[in-house]
């Protein structure tokens, strides 16, 4: 059973040997994901060329996503490093203040003075100390703490419901988006954006450098659930970001929302990945917790087509064993995914390559299909047959390497380096069947359910489905 749920995995300081990395790719990773909120653009760079070499080596196709830092609001830094509040205390965010103490620290988002007014809500470190604000005069927001605590340097600052109105990309992203077309990066995550714009904004900077990644929506404002159907439109992807998105919207409220993210995305033909403290205490433990299984778990039920591990290969003691705890959950629970029925969005075809993958996703869960051979330029037809969970693997073949890097992250897509010995269909349709035989996916007696384009050779041009029986030589 090949798993159909892709693994993500944040590159870091843990796993900076080539030795853990190859241990990694060998545990299951599908994609990895350079956090730029850390590191140098020559350290992100040597990072994608060492995976991708190790990823040769395998035989295996590994894709590189991006992941902007975007506008983390912070607080500035304290003279003793951190301090310590008390419910009721006055605290003061200075926009001139330039070293903390006991009563105010520094910001380094000098607009927050004209996002909040009395009675705006801020949580600050993830929403660990909650403080309510009094008022706002020359520059200073001055707050009455709700929910003490510890509080440190450069920590994060939301706002209860949203509304700060910082781009959703900084000079630092631009310039990181020129590094991620530098380095052909395969998906580009857009942090904090709260419309389509911003996701657009994205994709015009990167195509002007060159850049042809997909760009991945990440979903952590209020703003941007109250747009999500215009951003999944604008996006080729989306992540369930659920750390900032839960501190904005209530912890309570996340869970249902990821529920419609992935139900959303997938009825748009779009991609999505589901993040944050998925096995965080695989950081400093070599096992995750139950209720971190259950939670892969239930993100796998719901149909994301991958699930994304952070500092747990970042910075944890365990990379290898958290690829493999979540790689085991994943088969697990995919045992016990229900065929889903056709029907609601997944009847609104228009495109004639869109109708002929549901047809093969169709065909495939009503007769016993072994394996499915899209032989695809884009990789679009693949990706339209996964909308649909067959438990039937689809094998993308083609001759592209970046489709190959990007059906990756593609839920029950595996992709094949096919570069078939000519255009005729014949031959084509009977190599594409010796290289699944070879791959030992089928045997004689099964049957392969084939899409092709023709002409052949032709990008968004499928238009033919084959069903054939493996080991019958008749002519297609």
């Amino acid at each position: 059973m090949l798993r159909r749920t892709k693994i993500v995995a944040t590159l870091g300081p843990a796993c900076s040997d080539p030795k853990v990395l190859d241990k990694m790719i060998e545990a299951g990773v599908d994609v990895v994901r350079l956090n730029f909120s850390h590191g140098t653009p020559e350290e992100h760079i040597q990072r994608a060329e060492l995976v991708r070499s190790l990823a040769k080596t395998r035989g295996r196709a590994i894709g590189v996503l991006v992941d902007l830092q975007g506008p983390k609001i912070r607080i500035g830094k304290f003279k003793d490093g951190k301090i310590t509040l008390q419910p009721g205390d006055t605290f003061m965010l200075d926009v001139d203040c330039e070293m903390g103490d006991q009563t105010r620290v520094g910001l380094d988002y000098e607009d927050l003075v004209y996002d909040v007014s009395r009675g705006s809500t801020l949580l600050l470190d993830d929403g660990r100390v909650e403080m309510w604000v009094e008022e706002v005069k020359d520059g200073v927001v001055t707050c009455k703490v709700i929910q003490g605590g510890v509080l440190s340097n450069n920590k994060g600052i939301n706002r209860k419901g949203g509304g700060l109105s910082a781009s959703a990309l900084t000079d630092k992203d631009i310039e990181d988006i020129k590094t991620a077309a530098l380095l052909k990066a395969d998906y580009l995550a857009v942090s904090f954006p709260r419309s389509a714009a911003d996701v657009q904004q994205a994709r015009e900077i990167l195509q002007s450098h060159g850049g042809r990644a997909w760009l991945v929506a990440k979903i952590e404002r209020a703003e941007a659930i109250e747009a999500l159907d215009s951003i999944l439109n604008a996006s080729d992807a989306i992540m369930v970001a659920r750390g900032d998105l839960g501190v904005e919207v209530g912890d309570a409220a996340v869970p249902a929302l990821q529920k419609r993210m992935i139900r959303m995305a997938r009825e748009k033909n779009k991609v999505v990945i589901t993040a944050t403290q998925m096995m965080e205490s695989m950081i400093s433990s070599p096992i995750p917790t139950r209720a971190e299984v259950s939670d892969v778990a239930n993100a796998v039920l719901d149909g994301t087509d991958a699930v994304m591990l952070s500092a747990e290969t970042a910075a944890g003691q365990f990379p290898v064993e958290a690829i493999s705890a979540m790689n085991r959950v994943c088969m697990e629970a995919e045992k016990e995914i229900e065929t889903p029925q056709f029907g609601g969005k997944h009847a609104d075809i228009l495109r004639v390559d869109e109708a002929i993958a549901k047809s093969a996703a169709f065909t495939a869960l009503h007769l016993n299909v072994k394996a499915i051979a899209s032989m695809t330029q884009s990789g679009s037809t693949a990706l339209w047959i996964s909308r649909i969970s067959t438990h039937v693997p689809i094998y993308a073949l083609t001759p592209e390497v970046e489709t190959r890097r990007k059906v990756t992250l593609y839920r029950g897509v595996y992709p094949v380096n096919f570069k078939p010995s000519s255009h005729d269909r014949d031959q084509l349709l009977t190599e594409a069947e010796d290289e699944l035989r070879r791959r030992g996916a089928v045997r004689n007696g099964d049957l392969i359910l084939l899409t092709i384009g023709e002409p052949i050779g032709r990008s968004g041009g499928t238009n033919t489905m084959k069903i054939v029986r493996v080991g019958e030589r008749k002519k297609y």
